[in-house]
């Protein structure tokens, strides 16, 4: 009997042509992992391309020196899709760069103490950290809203640009100019410091100082932007022009708080300058729904704008505000300067201004001498609080205008001390107010992805018949199916 026709030899051979299909198997196997691992192509598939990075972020993050590490104060699993995919890429395209970007997902629950430490209080709260600068985002800055609802996401034009913040030696610098009775970034009175703004300030990597005009009698070049919280003295003519000059030839940023005074502290003409009012007024509002028990006023309405943004998300954060006074567009000096001149915050419709504030008792409105929202004003009804002034100029009928600097005026001056900092809405427009100034999020050219949504409408017979359906017709056409399978091999 020949070899290869005995029992014994075909089952060796039988053997060895099995483990040579599984050592075959393992190779192709191992074969595809390492190039899978070392030479991987990915491709994004979705509509827009939604889980890439756009050509602008990569080219930014393969010049990062410095590496940058992430905190996500919530579990990886309570993260939005898109927010977790977003992630994943940064990680990815920096693997092989200095500046690679890691995250941590990091519960504020179970790991207390060191969230603590890290600084952050709050779930959802997102911390950048790169060699000794930090900076803090929220939920709230990587989506824009309309009508309460998200529907866009900007999630990478905010963290690159945080990321862009955190890594950069140069950090912006705020200064908040005193010598007027304005409240002070070095003070930490409960009711009259901005020792709390100073440090969330800090916290988002900017630099804070004061100025005191009448002495430095110069605005300062590394200037980002202004800011001045309740003056009660007036400027002078000299501080005055200074701001002037600062605001139109250096195209700087002015953000000021003024709370109800018997006068706009000497800039009345510089707010002219802006298409903006600041009216002699108090603001009272008589709706229980509308004012606290303390007497502070409630503010709901918020116009759309980029200050205003976090405020108009689905959350939908009121604004608590003590003493307010009427700050609103002039229309005709915004049309013949050039100004784009919008409202930002509005009082119920229920309000009005308080011209003689020296009365006693309960304040009522006097018609032709008091101020009234008026109908053709937007938004209609309703008392304006804080405005912000762009001058636009638009050149040949070219599809691109040309800033010359910002002004936010709030008709507030508490709004951001240390008793108030904690309230809900008042992180929101005050981040607002400062990243549109000093143009953080639109210095970069990466467009927001729409967030779609799918909408499944059944009536209940519909309904009825799709669960009918999946209860019975399609076990039943399995289990026919196998019967006629069983027929057919029976005969």
């Amino acid at each position: 009997m020949a070899v290869f026709e005995s029992f014994r030899a075909v089952r060796w051979i039988r053997l060895a042509n099995l483990v040579l299909q599984a050592a075959l198997f393992l190779a192709l196997f191992g074969g595809l992992n390492y190039l899978a691992g070392n030479h991987a192509w990915r491709y994004d598939l979705t509509r827009g391309g939604r889980f890439s990075l756009s050509p602008e972020t990569v080219a930014y993050l393969k010049d990062l020196s410095s590496p940058v590490h992430i905190y996500v104060a919530t579990e990886e699993s309570e993260v939005t899709p898109e927010l977790r995919g977003l992630l994943r890429e940064y990680s990815y395209t920096t693997e092989d760069s200095p500046g690679k970007v890691t995250v941590e997902y990091l519960d504020v629950y179970q790991r207390h103490q060191e969230a603590e430490q890290l600084g952050i209080d709050e779930p959802g709260a997102i911390l950048l950290r790169c060699n000794d600068n930090h900076f803090k985002l929220t939920t709230a800055d990587l989506y824009r809203a309309v009508q309460g609802e998200r529907a866009a996401f900007q999630g990478e034009r905010a963290l690159t640009s945080a990321i862009l913040d955190v890594s950069s030696t140069a950090r912006k610098r705020i200064y908040f100019l005193v010598g007027h009775g304005e409240m002070r970034p070095d003070d930490v009175d409960a009711t009259t410091g901005l020792s709390a703004a100073r440090d969330y300030l800090g916290q988002r990597n900017f630099d804070v100082k004061t100025l005191e005009l009448a002495t430095a009698h110069q605005i300062p070049e590394d200037a980002s932007v202004l800011i001045a919280v309740a003056p009660r003295r007036p400027y002078s003519a000299f501080e005055t022009e200074l701001l002037r000059q600062y605001l139109r030839v250096r195209a700087g940023r002015l953000i000021l708080f003024l709370g109800p005074s018997p006068s706009s502290v000497g800039l009345e003409r510089l707010l002219g300058d802006w298409g903006v009012l600041v009216d002699n007024d108090l603001i009272y509002d008589n709706a229980a729904e509308s004012v606290t028990g303390d007497g502070d006023l409630i503010i709901r309405q918020f116009l759309p704008h980029p200050v205003t943004q976090s405020l108009l998300s689905e959350r939908g954060p009121t604004l608590r505000i003590g003493p307010a006074r009427t700050v609103r567009p002039d229309p005709a000096s915004a049309a013949g300067r050039g100004l784009e001149v919008r409202t930002l915050a509005a009082t119920s419709t229920t309000a009005w201004g308080e011209v003689n504030n020296r009365f006693s008792g309960v304040p009522v409105y006097n018609p032709g001498i008091d101020i009234r929202p008026l109908p053709d004003m937007d938004p209609p009804d309703r008392l304006s609080l804080a405005v912000a002034s762009e001058p636009v100029t638009v050149r040949d009928n070219l599809a691109f205008t040309v800033p010359r600097g910002r002004l936010v005026v709030f008709g507030t001056g508490d709004l951001i001390d240390n008793v108030r900092f904690a309230n809900a809405g008042v992180l929101d427009i005050l981040m607002g107010a400062i990243n549109w100034t000093v143009d953080r999020y639109s210095q970069l050219n990466i467009p927001p992805h729409p967030i779609d949504r799918f909408e499944l409408s059944l009536s209940e017979r519909e309904l009825n018949n799709l669960r009918y359906t999946l209860l019975f017709a399609l076990p039943g056409l399995t289990a026919l199916l196998g019967l006629m399978v069983y027929w057919t091999r029976r005969h």
